[in-house]
């Protein structure tokens, strides 16, 4: 028998030795598969598709009317029928005109939608959409497998998206401080992130790591190694350090720093309780409060306030008061609604001339829990407190 060749022998064998051919894909393209990516994720681990609603996670808003946008694309059939095995592009668009105050430019980066001139303005044009390519690195360090209690931690995203909102809180690019401990936030992949537990510092290939437990705002969790995490922040152009809650600048310029415009060398913290007999603010009077801050007297604040919708258009009476030193009044007022603005009254009068004024800096609080907030404002540690509604008690940040 004579000797065969390789290609022979292959072709006896039936092993079809043509090379396969691609068919390349534009980078539009690509950012349009790489854009349905994140909602199927949500939708194996949330068992439906994104939902739009302000109650609703930042994220999970965002990629509903994401989906809106792709169920547009004359592509999106042509390209996503195979991964969309779900049907979600066969579901109808929902109505996306009130994104919950998010600004226009903060809302376009987050689509992918660029408002920028010329071709880069096509509504088909998914950018700030990583590609599959982009992704696989920061999707590799580990699997994410739902929280079981993740009621635990959900009140702590919510605090920190008021944090965000106040400013208390603001992101870093990932790269400068690359320190990961526990109780820090991060946003990786396009997730808000909390690292729960850092485990024991252990050797893997020569460099000293951890294993983490990771709880994203989605509902799930992962057991990335600390590294891991590191080179996928390092990696993600969109990665983030959310800063912490440093209440430093609160009380004022101190060692010969120059002071800041809204600072006051001495208030006053005032705790009001309004005399109206607006049938609600009857029922509860002993729990709704205004808090305040002042840099002159109290009395000169409050007078006149039967006039000022302000102060809920009735006379108020003055249930507690709390002095300050060098104290910075704005900041000091955002700890507030950071720290009780879940509790805020919801509650719409008409003014002196009948138009409609929703007040301010009124809480459904008791004056315990108001009066404990302030000694943790005294003594630093109300960087680490929440309010928990459900309790009507301040607890620890990193209870649990």
């Amino acid at each position: 028998m004579a000797e065969m060749s390789d290609d022979e022998l292959l072709n006896a064998l039936g092993i079809n030795i043509t090379p396969l051919t691609t068919a390349s894909r534009t980078p539009q393209e690509e950012r349009i598969i790489a854009g349905i990516e994140d909602i199927l994720h949500f939708r194996q681990t949330q068992g439906r598709a994104p939902l739009h609603g302000a109650g609703r996670d930042i994220f999970e808003r965002l990629y509903a009317v994401r989906l809106d946008r792709l169920r547009k694309l004359p592509e999106g059939q042509r390209l996503l029928t195979e991964l969309d095995i779900h049907g979600l592009l066969m579901g109808t668009t929902t109505a996306s005109t009130n994104l919950d105050n998010l600004d226009d430019d903060a809302l376009l980066a987050e689509l992918g939608i660029s408002n920028e001139p010329a071709d880069q303005s096509d509504i088909t044009v998914l950018r700030h959409v990583r590609s599959s390519v982009e992704k696989r690195p920061a999707e590799q360090i580990a699997d994410h497998t739902p929280c079981k209690d993740f009621d635990k931690f959900q009140p702590l995203f919510e605090q920190v998206e008021r944090e965000m909102k106040a400013g208390v809180r603001i992101t870093r690019r990932f790269g400068r401080d690359t320190s990961i401990a526990s109780g820090n936030y991060f946003i990786v992949g396009g997730q808000l992130s909390y690292v729960a537990e850092v485990g024991a510092m252990v050797k893997i290939a020569g460099h000293d790591d951890a294993r983490l437990r990771v709880i994203y705002s989605n509902g799930t969790e992962s057991n990335l190694l600390l590294r891991s995490l590191q080179k996928a922040l390092y990696k993600d152009n969109t990665g983030r350090r959310l800063t912490d809650t440093n209440m430093g600048p609160l009380f004022g310029a101190q060692f010969g720093d120059m002071p800041e415009p809204d600072d006051i060398e001495t208030g006053t913290i005032y705790v009001l309780r309004s005399l109206s007999n607006h049938p609600f603010i009857a029922e509860h009077r002993e729990l709704i409060h205004k808090i305040g801050v002042t840099g002159g007297k109290v009395e000169t604040r409050i007078a006149g306030a039967e006039k000022d919708a302000t102060y809920l258009l009735a006379d108020v009476e003055v249930v507690a008061t709390y002095k300050l030193h060098n104290l910075n009044r704005i900041k000091l007022e955002n700890i507030f609604h950071r720290l009780f603005g879940a509790a805020q009254l919801d509650l719409t009068i008409d003014d002196r001339f009948g138009n409609p004024v929703k007040p301010q800096e009124w809480f459904l609080v008791p004056l315990q829990v108001i009066d404990e907030a302030i000694g943790h404002i005294r003594d630093g540690s109300i960087t680490h407190m929440i309010y928990d509604l459900e309790i009507a008690q301040l607890r620890s940040f990193r209870a649990g």
